[in-house]
């Protein structure tokens, strides 16, 4: 079940479910706003022949950051990785999803390609994958409004929460755009 306006604020008040920091404007109806961070990764020429799932991808891309004043251009075609400007944790008991928001959906811009569930017991800065799928350039800003967060209960509490050592969760803890650790799943364990 999808939890409402109500349920979301009982939730935080409890301190449940921490968004920081929240604007209480930010809660809509079935929903929580969330802002781009002013850290991006852009994909890099690379003098590798292809992408090797079983190697670490560090060095592909390069960090950018903007100020209030700069935006980023994204440009058509391009994929790039950003991060929200909020730290979600989540308790075993809630997952999230996350979505584009209509309006920027409406000039192109998509903010995730796969990553669209935040498992029970998640911390940390949620990375987007940003791909413009218009035929110009979109200026994001620092703190612009670029998705939204809709959270769901489990049936029941999760046995083993996103970042149990037994997952070897790659991303618990992540404070800016990170790269794929795929290669991890490769490791001997």
């Amino acid at each position: 079940m999808v939890l409402s306006d109500r349920t979301l604020k009982e939730e935080i008040a409890a301190g449940r479910l921490v968004i920081d920091p929240l604007d209480p404007e930010d809660i809509q109806p079935a929903s929580i706003d969330v802002h781009l961070d002013n850290l991006f990764r852009v994909f890099k020429v690379s003098s590798r022949p292809y992408i090797d799932v079983r190697e670490p991808m560090d060095d592909l891309t390069e960090e950018v950051i903007i100020t209030e004043e700069r935006p980023f251009f994204i440009h058509p075609g391009e994929f790039v990785l950003a991060s929200t400007l909020q730290i979600i944790t989540l308790p075993d008991d809630i997952l999230a999803q996350v979505e584009g928001k209509s309006s920027l959906g409406r000039i192109g811009l998509l903010i995730h390609a796969t990553a669209g569930f935040v498992d029970p017991g998640w911390h940390g800065k949620l990375t987007l994958e940003l791909s413009n799928v218009a035929k110009m350039p979109i200026a994001l800003h620092y703190n612009m409004k670029i998705g939204q967060l809709s959270f769901l209960r489990m049936s029941t509490p999760v046995d083993r929460p996103y970042g149990s050592a037994s997952l070897r969760s790659k991303y618990q803890g992540q404070m800016a755009p990170t790269p794929s650790r795929a290669h991890t799943e490769f490791d001997k364990k």
